[in-house]
C-alpha cells in the first residue's frame, strides 16, 4: 500500500511536461535552439510568415532544424506507463478528448447530433424537444459538427447554406439577396458531388500520366542499357580498327627496316669481294717484289739476263674505293613515305574528330572498258601489300568511260615550231617503284588537301603533262635576266617554327625540332613556310633559288595577306599565293588549289623574273643558260613577296648571289 501513492506523486510533472502552444502534454517535443521544447506540429503552425521561438521571441534568419526532444518523448511515454498502472487517466488521453464534442447545453454529455437550425450541438436528452415536439421538426438535424463558427456568415451571423458558383465560396440566404444577388449558386452537398467528379478525373488523368511516364522511364533504362552494350561494342570494334593500324605501321616499318639491312648487306658483300680481290693482288704483287729483288741481287750476269720476270696483271689495275652508301631510290622513298606520313597526321590530328576528312579510298575501275593488261597495279618492293592495298590511284589512271585510253601511249609528234631542235616528247611514263611511290605521295597529298577543303573536282582522264606557257620564250642568256637581280633575304617574322634560317637569313632549312621564335601575327604556324622581307608591286625583279634537292619543296608568290594561321595557307592553296611545288617526282603549278601537271626538268637552281608591269610570273631552269618551264599570269592587286615551302626533314633552300 505504501508503493502505490508513488506514481500519484508523479502527476506534479504535468506541467513541466505541457506543451506552451496547445497547452496539452507532449506530442512528438523537439527542441529549438534557444532550448524550448513543443510540439512538433504546434511549432510549425505558428512559423508561416517568420521563424522565432513562440516562447522567449528569439527570431531566427532562416528555419532552424529541429531535432526530436528523444529523452522528454521517453519521460512522458514512461509516465503515461505508470499513471495507467495505477488506474488513473492518461495525460495524453485527455489531449484526445479535446477532440470530442459536447453538448452545448449541459457541456458533459458528448453531443449526439447538431443542429444546424440552433447552431448548437445537443445530446440525447437535450435533443428529446427536437425529436418530440413538432415545433422543431423544420430544424435540420446533422452529424456533431465542431466547426459550427466557421459555417456562420461573418456579415449576417447567419447559416452559409449556399455556395456562389461565380466567386467560389459559401455564402448565406441574406448575402445570396444582396451582395451576391443575380449569381448563380448551389447547395454545398451539390458543389461537393462536382468537385468529387472533377477530383476523381483527375485523379484517373494523373494515374494515366504516371503510367505513361513509368512506361517511359522503363523505355529509357532499357535504352541505356542498350546504349553501354553498344558503346562497349563500338569501342571494341574502334579498338580493333587502331591495333589493325598498329599492326599494319609494324609491318610497314619491318619492311623498311629490312630493306636498309639488305641494302648494307649488299654494299658489305660487295666490299667483302674487293678487299678479297685487293688482297690477293697485293699478294701476287709482293711475290713479284720479292723476285725482282732477288733478280737484282744476282751477281752472275748471263744468269740475271735469262731470267725473264714476268710482273702479274695486278700491276696493270688501279686500286679505287668503291662509292657505296644507303642512298638507293627504296630506301629514301621509304624515308620520305615515313616523314610525310608523320607530317600528314599531324596536321589531321591537330583537327576536331568529326571535322577530319574521310580517308581516300582506291577508285573502282570499268573493267568492260579498261582491258586487265591496261589496269595500273602496284610492284613490289614498298611496304606490304596490305597497306598498299588500301591506298588511293592516283587520278591520271582513269580514263573516260567513253573513250577507252590506255595508260602507256605511244610517241608524239614532234612540235612544228620550236627555236632549238628537241627531242620528241613523250608522256610522263614512270617505272613500277616510281609509279608506286607517285601514287602513294598522291594520296599524302589529297590528305594534306583535305585538312584544308576539298579541291576543285578534277577530271576522270588522264591529264597530260601541260608545257610551258605558249606566251614564254625560248631559252634565254642568263646575263638578260642579270640586269633585273635584286638581293633577297627571308623574313624571321613569317618563319614556321621548324625552318631554320642562317647565312645573313639567305638559307632555310626545316627539321622535326621547333626553333624558340617567339609569338607574332605574320608567321606561319600550320604550313612550313617562309616569305622574304621585301615584296614588289612595280618594276621587274630576278632572283634565284638553289635547292638541295627536288623534293617537297615549293617556289612561289604570295600576297602580304595571305592567310598564316590556317591550312588554307599552303602556297598555291588560295587565291592569295601561286606555287611551282616538287611533291617527290611530280612537278605542278598551283594556284587556287587548282593543279597544273608540269613536265619536271629536275632543276638544281630555279630562276624567278617577276614582271609587276605585265603581270606575269616566269620560273626558269638556270644551267648554262635560262630555260622557262612555267609562267603565271595574274593581276597585281597588291605588293607580291617571293615565298617558299619546304616540307621533308633536313631539306633546305638558299637565295643565291647574282654573278654573272
Amino acid at each position: 500500500m505504501a508503493a502505490s501513492p508513488e506514481p500519484l506523486s508523479l502527476l506534479g510533472l504535468e506541467e513541466e511536461l505541457t506543451c506552451s502552444i496547445c497547452l496539452s502534454p507532449f506530442d512528438c517535443p523537439v527542441s529549438t535552439p534557444c532550448g524550448h521544447n513543443f510540439c512538433q506540429e504546434c511549432l510549425f503552425a505558428t512559423w508561416k510568415d517568420s521563424f522565432s521561438c513562440p516562447q522567449c521571441r528569439t527570431i531566427f534568419p532562416t528555419k532552424p532544424e529541429l531535432k526530436k526532444n528523444t529523452v522528454l518523448t521517453a519521460v512522458v511515454e514512461a509516465l503515461n506507463l505508470k499513471i495507467s498502472g495505477c488506474g488513473a487517466p492518461s495525460l495524453l488521453g485527455e489531449k484526445k478528448k479535446k477532440s470530442v464534442i459536447r453538448c452545448d447545453t449541459c457541456m458533459e454529455a458528448e453531443a449526439a447530433q447538431t443542429c444546424l437550425t440552433c447552431m448548437a450541438s445537443f445530446c440525447e436528452e437535450h435533443l428529446r424537444p427536437h425529436r418530440e415536439n413538432p415545433i422543431y421538426s423544420p430544424h435540420q438535424l446533422s452529424e456533431p459538427v465542431g466547426d459550427l463558427l466557421e459555417r456562420i456568415c461573418p456579415d449576417h451571423h447567419k447559416l452559409m447554406e449556399h455556395f456562389c458558383s461565380q466567386h467560389a465560396r459559401l455564402i448565406c440566404s441574406l448575402c445570396l439577396q444582396q451582395t451576391h444577388r443575380g449569381c448563380s449558386f448551389m447547395s454545398p452537398e451539390e458543389q461537393r458531388n462536382q468537385k468529387e467528379s472533377e477530383l476523381r478525373g483527375q485523379l484517373g488523368l494523373l494515374e494515366g500520366k504516371i503510367t505513361k511516364n513509368e512506361a517511359v522511364v522503363s523505355q529509357m533504362m532499357a535504352v541505356q542499357t542498350k546504349l553501354k552494350d553498344s558503346a562497349t561494342s563500338r569501342k571494341n570494334m574502334v579498338a580493333a580498327e587502331y591495333q589493325q593500324i598498329r599492326e599494319l605501321l609494324a609491318l610497314e616499318e619491318r619492311d623498311a627496316l629490312n630493306s636498309v639491312d639488305r641494302e648494307v648487306e649488299t654494299g658489305q658483300a660487295k666490299i667483302k669481294n674487293l678487299v678479297k680481290k685487293f688482297t690477293k693482288n697485293i699478294e701476287d704483287m709482293s711475290k713479284a717484289k720479292d723476285e725482282i729483288r732477288s733478280l737484282l741481287s744476282q751477281s752472275q750476269t748471263m744468269t740475271f739476263l735469262q731470267a725473264a720476270p714476268k710482273l702479274p696483271e695486278a700491276v696493270n689495275f688501279d686500286p679505287f674505293t668503291p662509292q657505296i652508301n644507303l642512298d638507293s631510290k627504296k630506301v629514301k622513298a621509304a624515308q620520305a613515305f615515313a616523314a610525310t606520313l608523320k607530317e600528314d597526321l599531324t596536321e589531321i590530328f591537330k583537327q576536331p574528330v568529326e571535322a577530319r576528312p574521310p580517308l581516300l579510298r582506291k577508285p573502282e575501275i570499268n573493267t568492260d572498258i579498261v582491258a586487265p593488261a591496261e589496269r595500273p597495279s602496284f610492284s613490289p618492293g614498298f611496304g606490304s601489300e596490305s597497306v598498299r592495298g588500301n591506298l588511293p590511284e592516283p587520278q591520271w589512271f582513269q580514263c573516260n568511260p567513253r573513250v577507252p585510253q590506255p595508260v602507256n601511249t605511244g610517241p608524239q609528234p614532234k612540235p612544228q615550231k620550236k627555236t632549238q631542235k628537241k627531242t620528241p616528247k613523250k608522256p610522263v611514263q614512270l617505272p613500277d617503284e616510281s609509279l608506286a611511290n607517285d601514287a602513294l605521295n598522291h594520296s599524302r597529298e589529297s590528305l594534306y588537301e583535305f585538312g584544308v577543303q576539298l579541291p576543285p573536282t578534277r577530271p576522270k582522264c588522264s591529264p597530260e603533262p601541260v608545257d610551258m606557257s605558249p606566251n614564254i620564250t625560248s631559252a634565254e642568256k642568263r646575263t638578260e635576266l642579270l640586269k633585273y637581280g635584286t638581293v633577297l633575304t627571308l623574313d624571321p617574322r613569317t618563319a614556321h617554327k621548324r625552318i631554320s634560317l642562317s647565312e645573313g637569313f639567305t638559307k632555310a632549312s626545316v627539321s622535326d625540332e621547333h626553333a624558340n621564335y617567339p609569338d607574332c601575327p605574320q608567321r606561319f604556324t600550320v604550313c612550313s613556310q617562309v616569305l622574304t622581307t621585301k615584296g614588289f608591286s612595280r618594276g621587274r625583279h630576278y632572283w634565284e633559288v638553289r635547292m638541295s634537292s627536288n623534293n617537297f619543296i615549293g617556289i612561289g608568290l604570295a600576297y602580304g595577306s595571305i592567310d598564316r594561321k590556317g591550312p588554307a595557307s599552303r602556297l598555291g592553296r588560295n587565291a592569295q599565293s601561286w606555287c611551282i611545288e616538287w611533291f617527290n617526282v611530280k612537278l605542278s603549278a598551283w594556284h587556287n588549289s587548282s593543279e597544273k601537271v608540269l613536265v619536271n626538268p629536275n632543276p638544281k637552281r630555279v630562276g624567278v623574273l617577276l614582271d609587276c608591269e605585265e603581270g606575269m610570273a616566269t620560273f626558269y631552269n638556270v644551267a648554262d643558260r635560262a630555260y622557262p618551264f612555267h609562267s603565271f599570269v595574274f593581276p597585281f592587286a597588291e605588293a607580291v613577296y617571293p615565298a617558299f615551302w619546304i616540307f621533308s626533314s633536313g631539306s633546305s633552300i638558299s637565295l643565291c648571289k647574282l654573278q654573272a
